[in-house]
């Protein structure tokens, strides 16, 4: 009885978590995996590759890792805000736009952590990267 119990509570949290988040949807879905990809790529970084560029000595630092889950849930939060103003306006692209420019974020960092680590980055996928992060020397 216990266990059916535990099972209403966690359904009856994440349908109310899904709802405020505009619904469980592939654009969500998605984030949630790429935040956490990013999370264990960034932790993996620090500590078997000691490359970390949130730390000062490139290893695994708890400080940073927490600093690391507040912007994840940070991000969180704007999506929150977000779903909120699409439905004030009565539109629905303002949570979509902001999920996707977050995915975009995610994806970046996600191909940076796996250059600290060694994994070969496509010359293409390198460039895109330096204009995405405004490096690059050439112009438009």
């Amino acid at each position: 009885m216990r266990s059916f119990a535990l099972c209403a509570a966690a359904g009856a949290v994440g349908s109310a978590v899904a709802a405020l988040f505009g619904g469980f949807d592939a654009g969500i879905a998605t984030l949630l995996l790429f935040q956490c990809t990013d999370f264990v790529l960034g932790l993996v970084c620090a500590a078997v590759f000691g490359k970390s560029t949130k730390s000062a000595g490139g290893a695994l630092e708890s400080r940073a890792c927490f600093k690391g889950l507040c912007r994840k849930f940070g991000t969180l939060a704007l999506i929150l805000v977000a779903c909120r103003l699409d439905l004030l306006l009565g539109v629905s692209y303002v949570r979509d736009t902001v999920v996707i420019c977050y995915l975009v974020g995610e994806a970046i960092s996600i191909v940076e952590n796996l250059a600290l680590m060694g994994v070969p980055v496509p010359d293409v996928v390198r460039r895109a990267l330096e204009i995405l992060r405004g490096e690059s020397d050439d112009t438009l």
